[in-house]
């Protein structure tokens, strides 16, 4: 009797039910354990993206010293302000350094529709405000940064234009994501490529955007100062980033900030 009672025991424990209850019990420690892993990791994950792309926006402004201290650099070499992009002027609120201008332009109260006949970027929405990184030289104004993102083939690719004070001669772009082809697509991380922005100019004398990646190599002339090589392989990749360009630097993006810049570059001289 002893003997059939510890079978049918042994028989129990073994049992289909037994088995999914050890399962999902397993399953749902698992999961809290990921969690909560995931909920302590979240802000020091935050920190490195803050990290990285201060680290993008000193490069772009060729700022960036090898082993210097990123954060340390960060907060005495830049000036980080706020802009309303609909006036171009400075505001005091929100606060640029904890800003998030992505989840903003989802916020009714702090984003805006871009109107289909002005989104060549893709963007769909903008925020009404933007951080933008200024670089001062005693009170004048020697460099902004300014972030932009757009469609490229495969992805939205996020990054920094750095202008100089004039507000249209460019000292760089540089990208920090996107998840564009490799081999192809990526060849926005080139330094060869972006070895080539520097110099070139967003507007022509008329004041209309010009900046641009052309199909192929640039060719001498008048233009090739608005112009950049063109992506070997990547036509639509290169068409995003000039598209991206032209509406963060235009009337519905920072134009109106870029032209109170032009303005008193004129002034000044």
């Amino acid at each position: 009797m002893a003997e059939t009672t510890h079978t049918e025991a042994s028989f129990s424990r073994d049992s289909v039910s037994n088995t999914l209850l050890v399962a999902i019990a397993v399953s749902l420690v698992c999961s809290i354990l990921v969690a909560s892993t995931s909920v302590l990791l979240k802000p020091r994950q935050e920190h490195n993206r803050n990290i990285y792309r201060q680290k993008i926006v000193l490069e772009v402004a060729g700022l960036y010293e090898p082993g210097k201290d990123i954060l340390e650099a960060f907060e005495t070499g830049i000036e980080t302000r706020m802009v309303d992009l609909e006036s171009g002027n400075y505001v005091g609120s929100p606060d640029p350094l904890s800003f998030d201008p992505l989840a903003a332009s989802r916020d009714p109260e702090l984003g805006v529709a871009v109107p289909a006949d002005l989104d060549i970027a893709g963007v769909q929405r903008r925020a009404l405000f933007s951080p933008v990184y200024v670089i001062r030289d005693g009170d004048r104004i020697e460099q902004v940064i300014l972030p932009v993102r757009g469609s490229g083939l495969w992805s939205t690719m996020h990054g920094y234009l750095a202008l100089a004070g004039d507000g249209e001669t460019v000292r760089g772009l540089q990208f920090y994501e996107h998840a564009e082809t490799p081999g192809l697509g990526d060849q926005v991380d080139r330094d060869e490529w972006k070895d080539q922005w520097p110099g070139k100019l967003l507007f022509d004398a008329s004041g209309d955007i010009r900046l641009e990646v052309v199909r192929g190599k640039v060719q001498p002339g008048p233009n090739a100062i608005h112009q950049v090589d063109g992506l070997s392989g990547a036509t639509l990749t290169g068409r995003g980033v000039s598209d991206l360009l032209r509406y963060w630097t235009g009337p519905h993006g920072f134009g109106p900030y870029l032209e109170k810049l032009r303005s008193e570059a004129r002034s000044d001289d």
